[in-house]
C-alpha cells in the first residue's frame, strides 16, 4: 500500500480519528469539502470498487454500515448526509486505495458536480 491512505494505515501519516475496527479506519478528510467530511477506508488493499468481488460483500456492506456510525458520532443522522464513493479516475477518484465519503453538516446540492 504506497498511497497516502496506506500510510496512515501504517501510522506513517497522523490522521484525526473517528473511528476504527479490524477492518475500517474513519477519519476527518484534510480537504473538507462540508462541515463533516469523514473518509472511510478499508485495512484491505484494494485501489478501487472495481476490484471487489463477492467475496467483499461482507466488507463492503461493513464499510457502509461504518458511514452510520460515522454519522451517529459526528451527530448528522437527524439532519441527512450524503455517501459517495469515487470510482477510476473519471469518477473523481484521486486516491487509489477504495474509500467512502461522509459528507453533511449543511445542505448538499444536486447534481454534486
Amino acid at each position: 500500500m504506497t498511497t497516502v491512505f496506506g500510510k496512515i494505515l501504517r501510522g506513517e501519516i497522523p490522521c484525526a480519528k473517528v473511528y476504527e475496527d479490524d477492518e475500517v479506519l474513519a477519519f476527518d478528510d484534510v480537504s473538507p469539502m462540508a462541515p463533516v467530511h469523514v473518509l472511510i477506508i478499508p485495512k484491505k488493499n484494494l485501489a478501487g470498487l472495481n476490484d471487489t468481488d463477492a467475496s467483499h460483500e461482507a466488507l463492503l456492506g461493513h464499510i457502509l454500515a461504518t458511514a452510520r456510525k460515522v454519522a451517529k458520532l459526528k451527530g448528522i443522522t437527524k439532519s441527512g448526509y450524503r455517501v459517495v464513493m469515487n470510482t477510476g479516475a473519471d469518477g473523481g477518484q484521486s486516491v487509489f486505495h477504495m474509500h467512502l465519503h461522509v459528507l453533511g453538516g449543511r445542505s448538499l446540492g444536486w447534481p454534486p458536480g
